[in-house]
């Protein structure tokens, strides 16, 4: 499915450097939020030209430019943001003022943390795809946000749960007063898996739920759907139907406009997701 304008997803081209916002998300005030592209930076080879990834073998000084570059266009500064160590894990990171430029401008002083969330005001949030899931969580009520990567692995370990649980644990987040967003990433049509990533969601997704998540292709080969299996991971914990929005936004659909693992065969840069509360 190529990328067009629609209810869920806005491609935002008034500032230097374009993004994406969502309109679940930019109707919340306290918040500001965005999606990176791979327009509008200083990369060059594969890595053109908005790569954020300081790990994939693009120059330190390209990246930083970048992250000059969005920041300015979302409305963060690069020194506040927080950077996730992603391994495909379910670890969560209460994020604070300390924590303030680190993966960024400084060293991190955390491993194998996936998502990362804060009640405090100023700090933007940040994690990292090619193809995996972005989860975005609001809760409307405590004014606390968390945002988290999930891949298939991440998926089939419920990292939506794991972030919704460790909103409750911190901020005394009810899942009813969260809004959720599923990112931009791979598309059903686009994501062929084996039978032994199928079976792992078989294992952990009900025989209904697998209906909208698994489709045989016969010879061992699957279509999953993780915007689906995350749809139901939002239900299974709570979140209310009508506050579970999907992007609808593939990154391999949209390669030229956003880096894909898998339509590069690997070769690509990385993109980036923000969520932040006003200070």
């Amino acid at each position: 499915m190529k990328f067009k304008n629609n209810k869920n997803a806005i491609f935002n081209t008034s500032k230097k450097v374009p993004y994406f916002t969502f309109p679940c998300l930019s109707e919340i005030g306290f918040i500001k939020h965005g999606f990176s592209t791979r327009l509008g930076g200083v990369s060059t080879g594969i890595y053109k030209s908005m790569n954020l990834g300081f790990c994939n073998g693009d120059a330190a000084e390209n990246v930083k430019e970048n992250y000059n570059r969005i920041s300015e266009s979302i409305g963060f500064k690069p020194e506040n943001i927080v950077a996730t160590d992603q391994v495909h894990n379910t670890e969560i990171r209460l994020a604070t003022a300390a924590d303030k430029g680190k993966g960024i401008i400084k060293k991190r002083d955390y491993k194998e943390i996936d998502g990362l969330i804060t009640k405090e005001a100023g700090i933007t949030l940040a994690t990292y795809y090619a193809d995996c899931v972005p989860l975005y969580f609001v809760d409307i009520r405590n004014h606390a946000i968390g945002l988290s990567h999930s891949g298939w692995r991440g998926t089939v370990k419920r990292m939506g749960r794991a972030t919704l649980e460790a909103m409750g644990k911190h901020f005394g987040t009810n899942t009813e007063d969260v809004i959720t967003l599923i990112g931009p990433s791979i598309c059903r049509d686009c994501y062929e898996v084996g039978k032994e990533v199928a079976e792992a969601f078989q294992r952990e997704f009900t025989e209904s739920q697998i209906k909208d998540i698994l489709s045989d292709k016969e010879e061992g080969k699957y279509q999953l759907n993780l915007w689906e299996a995350n749809r139901h991971i939002f239900l299974d914990a709570g979140v209310r139907p009508e506050n579970i929005h999907i992007s609808q936004v593939c990154t391999s659909c949209n390669s030229s406009l956003l880096f894909s693992h898998r339509a590069s065969k690997g070769k690509r840069g990385t993109l980036a997701a923000f969520l932040m509360l006003n200070e």
